[in-house]
């Protein structure tokens, strides 16, 4: 009996070694100041031979070296360079883990109006896949649900925890419409023409989605909220204290988006996708309504675009005035969203001030998220969490971090990924 329960041990023991995440690193206990690096402040600016100091995880100083005395432990980062941590928007990061095993995947719901579904609670804070996202810089992300017309309420988390509790920087801070499409594609399984056609259903579906948001505006208006769980979840959307997050993406789509908000007077507006946004920048900007834009590393979506429209999207849109920030839904969105730097990078290249493209992955995205206070720039009085690269984090070949922390604690840049580069290069080199 004793042999048995040794030998089911080790294989536990063995098999959860492989399989565990990191351990979540321990809460900041000493004051720490890091020296000589550029500072990328992630709102334009750039602080040259920098220093920053932080304590009990919050950024305490940020200066020119020499400016204030160093504390604590000091790290020498001369000649590298000094990031807020990247922010993943729009991300089912921590919802599906095989997406070919149907017992792993939590990202969406049955039914098609489900504001009430709240993502967090199915958030796994022990996914092999949101340990990958930290050697890239990628620190916080907004775990959003899919499917239906209402797919459900966002939170916002940071990626290094042992659950969903302690993950959470921001709890329910939105809720995700996908909104109708103006355009259908024929089933081809069913006999149905398999090309694209405008959508018949398209004003019907806009009626039914109009309804249920009246349906739950008067509901909040009464003392009955209670008694029905979806129309009291879309409260926060009437009062301001959630965001709507609306997915379209064609310039149709989006005029009438404008008008239903004005209409029902939605005090919180981000379009999501947003593919021909730049066709009514001025109408955005003027309406203060904000986009994440279409993932960059795409293709044109229509013959005539522009061959790198998706690449300078995101430029138009900051030249007109509307704040954009960017996201990376579609195929293979959680494994591909450690890519997110790169994207920022590829519109650098394309004509937008690099430190503007940082701010799209960094201040821009936690102005639109509502966490600009805490995370998203190097200031004091925020969080530090951060990162040290020895190179440029916008260019994959340079973005090679040495060190990151989440609220001031020393993070693990270990991963499934990183332990496999390190057997095979030992194998290699010998």
């Amino acid at each position: 009996m004793n042999k048995i329960i040794y030998i089911v041990a080790f294989y536990i023991f063995f098999f959860g070694n492989i399989t565990a995440q990191q351990t979540p690193a321990k809460p900041q206990s000493t004051p720490i100041t890091i020296t000589g690096a550029t500072a990328h402040i992630g709102n334009g600016k750039v602080i040259e031979n920098s220093m920053i100091i932080f304590e009990n995880g919050k950024i305490t100083a940020i200066d020119a070296i020499g400016s204030t005395p160093t504390k604590g432990k000091i790290i020498d980062a001369a000649g590298k360079h000094v990031y807020p941590g990247f922010i993943a928007p729009n991300s089912t990061l921590g919802l599906v883990e095989i997406g070919a095993v149907r017992a792993t995947d939590d990202d969406s719901e049955i039914g098609n109006y489900n504001p009430h579904i709240r993502s967090i609670i199915a958030y796994n804070a022990e996914s092999k896949i949101v340990e990958s996202m930290r050697p890239n810089g990628i620190l916080i992300a907004q775990v959003t649900p899919r499917g239906g017309r209402i797919s459900g309420t966002s939170s916002i988390v940071q990626l290094d925890a042992w659950n969903w509790e302690d993950a959470v920087i921001k709890l329910d801070d939105g809720i995700h419409i996908n909104w109708p499409s103006t355009f259908t594609r024929g089933r081809w399984w069913m006999g149905e023409d398999p090309g694209f056609k405008p959508n018949k259903n398209y004003s019907k579906q806009i009626t039914e989605l109009v309804d249920f948001i009246h349906q739950s505006k008067a509901t909040t208006n009464s003392k009955n909220t209670m008694n029905n769980l979806p129309y009291q979840a879309m409260r926060g959307i009437f009062d301001g204290s959630k965001t709507l997050f609306v997915n379209a993406n064609t310039e149709k789509q989006i005029l009438d988006i404008l008008t239903f908000a004005k209409e029902n007077n939605i005090k919180k507006l981000v379009l999501v996708g947003a593919y021909e946004a730049y066709k009514v920048a001025a109408q955005l900007k003027q309406n203060n309504v904000s986009v994440l834009t279409t993932r960059t590393h795409s293709t044109p979506t229509l013959e005539d675009d522009d061959y790198d429209l998706p690449y300078k999207n995101a430029k138009l849109l900051m030249e007109a005035g509307v704040l954009v920030a960017l996201q990376n839904s579609g195929s293979m969105e959680r494994a591909n969203t450690r890519n997110l730097p790169f994207q920022a990078g590829t519109v650098a290249a394309h004509g937008l001030d690099k430190e503007k493209a940082l701010q799209l992955i960094t201040g821009n995205s936690a102005k639109i998220l509502g966490i600009d206070d805490i995370v998203g720039t190097l200031e004091v009085g925020k969080d530090a969490t951060l990162f040290i690269s020895i190179g440029d984090a916008l260019d994959m070949r340079t973005n090679q971090l040495e060190k990151a922390f989440i609220q001031g604690r020393n993070i693990s840049l270990e991963s499934h990924q990183t332990k496999l580069w390190k057997r095979y290069q030992n194998k290699y080199t010998k």
